[in-house]
């Protein structure tokens, strides 16, 4: 029998993304809601009820009330919002970062899925803090650059109308207060005593993401090194399947590199990489917003809910 699958907020450019990684699967059925009944409470709460598994593709308000309206016990909910991303009761839904993660979605009824920025950001500062090379106190600082997709329906339109204003031709910053709303989860699932900084900047291009981590070896004792730092990431991520630790290229390689950040535009993976020298250390970390940062990680955790092959119509 096929496993029921209810998407709430199906019409979103996640909610889309999870149907596309859906085609071609036979061991699912999705239930749709009626176009007229999209905001129907009731009927959101019979499909949520009726389900196996519900995604929420919704603002956080609407998450919420999404999940009060889960009666049956037997339904299991994966959140692709920010609202249960640090939530008691709520498994992070980010398998690679340790086998606790990874045992605790297995089984879970709620999981919430990373954020694409948070995604990033978490892959590389989870193993620094876990394996002892930065502490949990050490003033972490990132910066990103990210194509206009997750930035909503309306910043669409805009980036994609014959009215774009000159300024959206450049990389924008934004979230300048240092109150991004990745910004919890960045402090609190890696373990930071401290609320890191944060500089993402929105650029003209579609979809893609690279977070970027730089370090001072020398706020370290200046014991440790590029290689040294690319040496754990190779060990931390040995056997993952959709992130790869990028091999440390030659000095002479890293002055004349240039870092995409829609390479991986329409992927489902993540790639690691590390550059640098014996005194500074840059960490990054490339990934599709839409896929490994959103819809792929949230179908990818649903694989293992069903404890089925988790690269299932993702690769």
């Amino acid at each position: 029998m096929a496993t029921k699958i209810y998407i709430d907020g199906q019409e979103g450019t996640t909610g889309l993304k999870i149907l596309e990684r859906f085609e071609g699967r036979n061991d699912i059925e999705i239930m749709k809601i009626s176009e007229d009944k999209r905001k129907d409470p009731a009927e959101r709460k019979r499909l949520i009820n009726s389900a196996d598994f519900v995604f929420l593709c919704l603002p956080d308000d609407a998450a919420r009330e999404a999940v009060s309206f889960v009666e049956n016990d037997n339904v299991r909910v994966i959140d692709a919002s920010t609202a249960h991303r640090t939530a008691p009761g709520w498994d992070y839904g980010f398998p690679e970062l340790s086998d606790e993660h990874r045992e605790n979605i297995k089984v879970s009824k709620r999981v919430a899925v990373p954020g694409c920025y948070a995604s990033g950001f978490n892959s590389i500062v989870f193993p620094l803090v876990r394996t002892n090379v930065i502490p949990a106190d050490y003033p972490v600082f990132a910066y990103a650059t990210s194509g206009y997709s997750g930035a909503g329906k309306k910043a669409i339109a805009v980036y994609e109308g014959d009215d774009k204003p000159f300024e959206f031709n450049s990389p924008r910053q934004y979230a300048l207060s240092q109150q991004h709303k990745h910004l919890p989860e960045m402090q609190a699932v890696p373990g930071l005593l401290y609320k890191p900084m944060f500089n993402p900047m929105v650029c003209d291009y579609y979809s893609g993401m690279v977070v970027s981590i730089p370090i001072q070896t020398r706020t370290l004792g200046g014991n440790t090194s590029a290689r040294d730092i690319h040496k754990m990431f190779e060990a931390y991520y040995a056997g993952a399947k959709l992130i790869e630790v990028m091999p440390l290229m030659p000095a002479e390689e890293q002055k004349s590199f240039f870092l995409a950040s829609n390479t991986l535009s329409g992927q489902n993976k993540m790639q690691i990489f590390v550059f640098g020298d014996d005194e500074q250390v840059l960490i990054c970390s490339r990934l599709d917003n839409l896929g490994k940062g959103a819809s792929g990680a949230a179908v990818q955790c649903l694989n293992i809910m069903m404890g089925i092959d988790e690269t299932t119509g993702l690769i």
